[in-house]
């Protein structure tokens, strides 16, 4: 039960990053740049910190 709530972590950090981006996007008027590149860097932070948390002890060394 330690990661039931991941898919859903996964959809709302992503939901909210391509949000933010949109609205970064309009206010600094840089088309699909941010609404592009936010949803990707989260993605890359979220599956580092699940491979962190999923590495097994044995390989620390």
């Amino acid at each position: 039960m330690r990661y039931a709530a991941l898919g859903t972590q996964l959809l709302v950090a992503i939901g909210l990053s391509v949000f933010i981006g949109i609205k970064c996007d309009k206010w600094l008027k840089t088309s699909p740049l941010l609404a592009c590149i936010l949803p990707l860097l989260v993605l890359f932070g979220i599956f580092y910190k699940l491979m962190k948390e999923t590495k097994s002890p044995k390989d620390e060394k």
